[in-house]
């Protein structure tokens, strides 16, 4: 059974419109109030809701039933316990009380342990004028006043290598940087100077740092620089920039992926840079991209400039008491900003903007932190005081409801938003420096790690970290694949993001984030050359990248619905999606000219009674899906005509006959899989070619030729749920595995390879019982690395393992220390994997209990022309790309 942790997951992970459904459920149409049942409430709320598994549900259900019983909430325990039921009261009670305990439970938590601090050996000369992080390298960039670039390693924060950034507007001697800023995505980071222009860089081509835009003809020199892309539409861009003039400058970029600025006839330097003039951005002749300005902090310096997104708005200050805080709003149809002006004692060196509060907390010269209100600017919302100096910096904690601030005296405080009282106070550890160094504050919030600069003075402060379990994601895992084009694995979560890995190591490559916003990624798909990456969100989307984090084309699965998708398969000319409706959805080769893709109409109509979960492709035009109530159909994927129907053994014809009015999770097929291999052996004699699992614990050997059931085992216990499974690419393995974390290993190369009119029930050899993980097992995947055949695995306890079929892992990807999978060098396992020897409730083991062994990777048969890839693609995929 689940635990409460599941369902904590499940409710921080609905989001407001998610709540709205739900307690839609608790009305009649009349509108009046009416209480659930379990089953009611499990079965609306999955199917309206979305957000979460039925298993999830139902431990919601028996929470809330189980705290109100506990705190007396309910007027009627006596009928709750009879009937079952729930009403939206109850519902809000239970999730108030858990909302009480996070919050106290993380207040006397929340207080970091600071280790000592370290200083970094620097390579700047001069100071440091800006701090960033790459979220797809995961590397850290300083910097400097004189043009100085340090790229810094990601776990123990050593020196890399060092750039110089050339600009041949000015001398090198008199080359001042003032500002620099990341651009997402774009692998560019944009630089201010005093010689008034911002410089483009690529900091990922052949030379390193080499300049592709210069913005020349600003009217004042740019003193500050924020970006902003929508995650939504990556092509929408916003970079803002403050100068010494007062004067706040936004550019809007259209197309920001493929280009900032239209390239035709733009005159070149000796940088080889192109020239992008002020005046003409001014005048629109750039159509992909358009300026919107205000002056309202004239004649003060801007210090700190922001766009927020969620609110279209510019956000600025000054050291000016009058425009102490400037917000521009973008009106509709209009070409100027509406401007707002927040007014403080003596003006504010810094501000920064909580996005789940929406609140903008200010740095002040008078010694004061005050929080405002974007909407009100007469009076902040509440004044923090509790430095004895002018505060130069102030940085919200996104994930909690703190803020920090530094002082000139050299004071850091950390403050509780809520309570609006100092919880901590760092002092004494920092260097000695004059009164005028330029200090800078960079907080990494996933590592809990903060840098702050002292002129060219770096220094490093870390929490000290709990000693806890390995995780890859910070979320469940929800798919994993190989690539061997890149000999890479790549991971996706819950959370939207996917992370690509060295197989070799185990080390993070590069990591992508908000893939489909705040939606969950459910499933994940290659195309046959290994260069396209195809995931599915629960908003309905499945979209193609490229392996540098662009995003191709946007296929409308759900037709504006957010749907939940279980498969991606590629045919040779079109793309299958299904999972929450009876039909298949289709995509054609011919759509993909434009980025966002319709689906079109599949020729054989409505079959499957249930909602289609899974297929099979087995060239040259057999296709098979599975559905919710059990049923497999085989189609002509070239006709898309249906060829015949498969059916289960004649004990399980009861449950066909009930799933069709009450479908059950017992007999849903929820993956199909054609045995490498055995394609011409099962045409001719009729052999099993097809192998299927479901929510049974059962595995199906299927004769499709004879559409037959030719063999069937239990290979875990049906109570626990769904399983997975994989088989390896020569057909010699096959690798289930269940909601526990439980693994097994099956020899399979001689099962149900002889015809027979019967249908087997003897389980095949069982090679290996492991449990690798804490959780549910979410996707398997055999794959050969060099000349090894492993087993990719990940689990909702968000990790991702690597293993060999004797169940000996190997690591768990983002482990401290990496493996190395050269064959000179024996491999080493993280941990002794628990081994279930012998297990009573293991219905699935042969009997005999001792753990059998798999043949030495060298005995091992593997074919390295053996293909795992979904069913082809490559000649469409090669058209299109």
């Amino acid at each position: 059974m689940g635990t409460r942790m599941e369902v904590a997951q499940l409710e921080s992970r609905m989001s407001s419109e998610d709540y709205r459904k739900l307690q839609g459920l608790f009305h009649d149409p009349s509108g009046a109030p009416r209480s659930l049942s379990r089953a009611e409430f499990i079965n609306q709320a999955w199917s309206s809701v979305g957000c979460g598994s039925k298993e999830e549900y139902g431990l919601l259900f028996d929470s809330v039933v189980i705290t109100q019983e506990h705190c007396g909430l309910l007027l009627d325990i006596d009928t709750l316990k009879e009937e079952g039921c729930i009403d939206w009261a109850g519902l809000c009670s239970f999730l108030l009380l858990e909302l009480s305990d996070k919050m106290k439970n993380s207040r006397t938590s929340s207080v970091p342990c600071w280790m000592p601090p370290r200083t970094l050996t620097c390579p700047h000369r001069d100071p440091i004028q800006k701090v960033l992080h790459s979220q797809s390298s995961g590397q850290y960039l300083t910097v400097s006043k004189g043009g100085t670039v340090g790229q810094w390693g990601v776990d123990d924060m050593s020196l890399l290598q060092t750039y110089r950034l050339q600009n041949c507007t000015v001398t090198p001697k008199d080359l001042w940087v003032t500002d620099v800023v990341l651009l997402h995505n774009l692998n560019k980071i944009a630089v201010s100077f005093t010689s008034k222009e911002v410089c483009f860089y690529d900091i990922l081509s052949e030379q390193n740092f080499s300049c592709k835009y210069k913005l020349q003809g600003l009217k004042f020199t740019p003193w500050c620089l924020d970006f902003w892309m929508d995650p939504s539409q990556p092509d929408q861009a916003v970079l803002t920039i403050g100068d010494i003039g007062g004067q706040v400058s936004g550019l809007y970029f259209t197309s920001a992926q493929i280009s900032l600025f239209e390239t035709l006839g733009l005159r070149k330097d000796s940088d080889s840079a192109d020239i992008i003039l002020w005046e003409e951005l001014v005048r629109g002749k750039h159509h992909t991209c358009y300026t919107l300005t205000h002056q309202a902090h004239m004649p003060a310096w801007v210090r700190k400039v922001c766009y927020l997104g969620s609110l279209e708005a510019f956000v600025s200050c000054s050291t000016r008491p009058q425009t102490s805080m400037v917000i521009g709003w973008r009106e509709k149809e209009s070409s100027s900003l509406r401007v707002t002006s927040f007014s403080t004692k003596r003006g504010v060196w810094d501000m920064d903007h909580h996005r789940g509060l929406n609140l903008i907390a200010t740095a002040g010269v008078d010694h004061m932190v005050l929080l405002w209100n974007p909407f009100v600017a007469s009076e902040p919302v509440c004044a923090l005081s509790g430095h004895a100096s002018s505060v130069t910096a102030v940085c919200f904690m996104q994930t909690k409801q703190q803020l920090l601030s530094y002082s000139k005296d050299k004071v850091l405080c950390l403050w509780d938003v809520s309570s609006q009282l100092c919880v901590h106070r760092l002092v004494g550890v920092f260097p000695k420096t004059q009164e005028d160094t330029r200090t800078t504050l960079f907080l990494h919030e996933e590592r809990q790690l903060l840098l702050l600069s002292f002129n060219s003075q770096l220094l490093l402060l870390e929490t000290v970290k709990e000693d806890r379990k390995t995780s890859s994601h910070e979320h469940p895992v929800t798919c994993v694949l190989y690539n061997s084009l890149f000999r890479q694995v790549v991971s996706s979560d819950s959370a939207s993001s996917v992370i690509c890995w060295l197989a070799d190591t185990g080390r993070k490559v590069k990591q992508f984030h908000r893939c489909h916003g705040n939606s969950e990624i459910s499933t994940m798909a290659q195309d046959g050359t290994q260069t396209r990456l195809f995931t599915a969100g629960t908003d309905g989307e499945v979209k193609v990248w490229d392996f540098k984090g662009r995003c191709l084309h946007r296929m409308n699965a759900g037709l504006g619905r957010a749907v939940r998708i279980s498969q991606i398969l590629l045919l040779q000319r079109s793309i299958l999606v299904m999972g929450w409706e009876r039909m298949l959805t289709v995509f054609r080769l011919h759509s993909f000219s434009q980025s966002f893709v319709e689906p079109s109409e599949w020729k054989g109509g409505v079959q499957h009674r249930s909602s289609v979960i899974c297929a099979a492709f087995q060239p040259p035009h057999t296709l098979v899906t599975g559905s919710y109530d059990g049923e497999v159909i085989m189609w002509n994927s070239s006709t898309e005509m249906v060829l015949g129907k498969l059916h289960p053994h004649k004990e399980d014809s009861h449950l066909s006959a009930r799933s069709k009015e009450d479908p059950d999770d017992s007999i849903a097929v929820t993956q199909l899989i054609f045995i490498p291999g055995r394609t011409s052996a099962a045409a001719t004699v009729g052999a099993a070619d097809l192998v299927s699992c479901g929510g049974s614990g059962r595995v199906r050997f299927w004769s499709t030729s004879h559409s037959r059931l030719a063999g069937q085992f239990t290979a875990h216990n049906k109570e626990l749920g769904s399983i997975r499974m994989t088989i390896s690419p020569c057909g010699k393995f096959l690798v289930t595995a269940d909601s526990e974390g439980t693994l097994k290993t099956w020899d399979i190369e001689s099962y149900c390879r002889v015809p027979d009119d019967t249908t087997t029930k003897e389980p095949p050899k069982l090679l290996s019982n492991v449990q690798l993980h804490h959780d549910r097992v979410t996707h398997l995947e055999l794959c050969i690395h060099g000349d090894k055949l492993l087993l990719l695995s990940s689990s909702s306890c968000c990790s991702v393992a690597l293993s060999n079929l004797q169940g000996d892992a190997i690591g768990l990807f983002g482990q401290e220390e990496p493996w190395c999978l050269n064959p000179a060098q024996p491999l080493r396992p993280q941990h002794a994997p628990k081994r279930d020897r012998r297990d009573p409730k293991n219905v699935g083991d042969t009997g005999q209990g001792e753990k059998r062994s798999l043949p030495a990777s060298s005995d091992t048969p593997v074919d390295p022309s053996c293909s795992t890839s979904a069913g082809g693609g490559e000649e469409m995929w090669e058209r299109i790309a």
